[in-house]
């Protein structure tokens, strides 16, 4: 995106893969969801302050005029999303098109940054001499495609800090407690996640390893180590109404969720299906639990698996006004590389597509 507003420059796009737009091409299930119609700085984890202007500058109706002046075909789904209607291809072909008059370097890693009167950029393939570097390099999620470390890396050689990065929009693993879940993989419903204040009202699906969906993969870029809350009967209002209206069905049946679900839970607390008139106190109290389900999660799937990785470069350190270095004059660095997280929903390519059309603004 930053290339395709710096017509008329020399620029030079270096990239691991063989062809641009890798990441593009595998995200939403090869739609790419680009932009979410509702992003605001809510929805992201770092500094508010940093990030609000750049969203005001180019916001998603910005991402939406840019595409449809290329006339990229969208179609929007649920809470704001926006994906392509054919496919991503689309999107890399109008990014190819627009990039045209770069050089690039392709199927190239690099290895190193340095300065003395210009910048060396040093790869496996030789040395790139520029002016201005920038840094767009995203975090460590999907090394199939080429991530690196190395954003980092040039960050730290310059004097940069970093917030340690960690796997976020990934599943969570469980505790002992919870291993009943386990036995639910492929069970999908929709639950409301409280985390660190944060609510997510969405699909929760139940996996081998632990819980995934929407909802968990949201609620873990907040997550700390500390407790999650599931409400698994968003639909239900009150408990106490729903057991006395319900009191001559059985459990299994007066819940509305998978009887699955209903049977795991149920062993796990070491009750039997019975008619709702007939619970104990104690037994009426494990069933309201459902509602407001607490735990602490044992960790998540691991990079392997995470949609984005959150910490990075601080962006304390970042000229807020262009994205260049506080530490190094014409080094700039844009998009995931930066502690800068959106949720799960077209966030982060909108945080990718901002960052760039401001630093642009910025450079010319």
């Amino acid at each position: 995106m930053a290339a395709s507003h710096l017509q008329g420059h020399d620029v030079a796009l270096v990239d691991v893969n063989p062809k641009i737009g890798a990441k593009l091409l595998i995200s939403g299930g090869g739609k790419c969801n680009l932009t979410n119609r509702f992003a605001t700085t809510d929805n992201y984890l770092g500094d508010q302050a940093f990030i609000a202007p750049v969203l005001s500058s180019f916001d998603a109706t910005s991402t939406l005029s840019f595409v449809k002046e290329h006339h990229l075909s969208i179609e929007e789904r649920d809470h704001g999303q926006i994906f392509c209607a054919n496919s991503a291809k689309e999107l890399v072909s109008i990014f190819g098109r627009l990039t045209s008059y770069c050089t690039f370097y392709l199927s190239t890693k690099v290895l190193h940054v340095t300065k003395n009167e210009h910048f060396c950029v040093t790869t496996d393939k030789g040395e790139i001499h520029a002016k201005k570097v920038v840094v767009a390099s995203g975090g460590l999620s999907y090394a199939s495609i080429g991530a690196s470390d190395i954003g980092y890396k040039i960050a730290e050689s310059f004097g940069h800090s970093l917030v340690t990065p960690s796997p976020a929009l990934v599943g969570l693993t469980l505790q002992k407690e919870q291993f009943w879940m386990k036995e639910l993989s492929g069970i999908a419903l929709p639950v409301t996640l409280h985390v660190e204040g944060k609510r997510f009202s969405e699909n929760l699906l139940f996996a081998h390893k632990g819980i995934s969906g929407p909802a968990v993969l949201s609620g873990s870029l907040y997550w700390k180590k500390g407790n999650i809350t599931i409400d698994f009967l968003p639909h239900v209002k009150s408990m106490e109404a729903l057991l006395k209206e319900q009191s001559k069905k059985q459990i299994i049946t007066a819940l509305g969720l998978p009887r699955r679900l209903i049977k795991a839970f149920l062993d796990a607390m070491g009750m039997e299906d019975k008619v709702l008139s007939k619970l104990t106190a104690h037994e009426r109290e494990l069933l309201c639990s459902l509602k407001s389900y607490t735990f602490a999660p044992a960790g998540n799937f691991g990079y392997t698996k995470a949609e984005v990785t959150k910490g990075g470069v601080k962006t304390d350190e970042i000229d807020a006004h262009s994205f260049e270095s506080q530490r190094c004059k014409d080094l700039y660095f844009i998009g995931e590389v930066l502690d800068v997280t959106g949720e799960l929903g077209g966030f982060n390519f909108q945080w990718a597509f901002a960052s760039a059309s401001f630093l642009v603004k910025a450079i010319i």
